[in-house]
C-alpha cells in the first residue's frame, strides 16, 4: 500500500508532535516529580476540631490529619509526602 503525499506530511507532523510531547513530558515536567518521599516526623498535635488533627513540622507546611482521635499537645509520628498538605499517624 503506498502513502499520499500529503498521508506522510500528516505521518511526520504527527510523529513530530509526539516527539515534542515526549521531550515535554520529561524535561520541563519530569513524572517523577508526581512521587513524593515520604517523611516520617515527631510532632505534637496543636488542635483536634471533630477528628480533624492539625500539626506543624519542619518544612513548614502545616498538616491535616483526619479521622485523628489524639488530643492537644500529644506526641505522635506521623508520615506524610514533602511538601504536602496532609499526613496521617503512624505507630513508631
Amino acid at each position: 500500500m503506498e502513502l499520499s503525499e500529503s498521508q506522510k506530511h500528516g505521518l511526520i507532523f504527527g510523529g513530530a508532535i509526539i516527539i515534542a510531547g515526549l521531550v515535554l513530558a520529561t524535561v520541563v515536567f519530569p513524572f517523577w516529580n508526581l512521587i513524593r518521599e515520604d517523611v516520617f516526623e515527631e510532632v505534637e498535635i496543636l488542635s483536634n476540631k471533630d477528628g480533624v488533627c492539625y500539626v506543624a513540622t519542619q518544612d513548614n507546611v502545616p498538616k491535616t490529619i483526619e479521622n485523628c482521635n489524639a488530643q492537644v499537645g500529644d506526641t505522635v509520628t506521623i508520615k506524610f509526602g514533602r511538601d504536602l498538605a496532609w499526613a496521617e499517624i503512624v505507630t513508631p
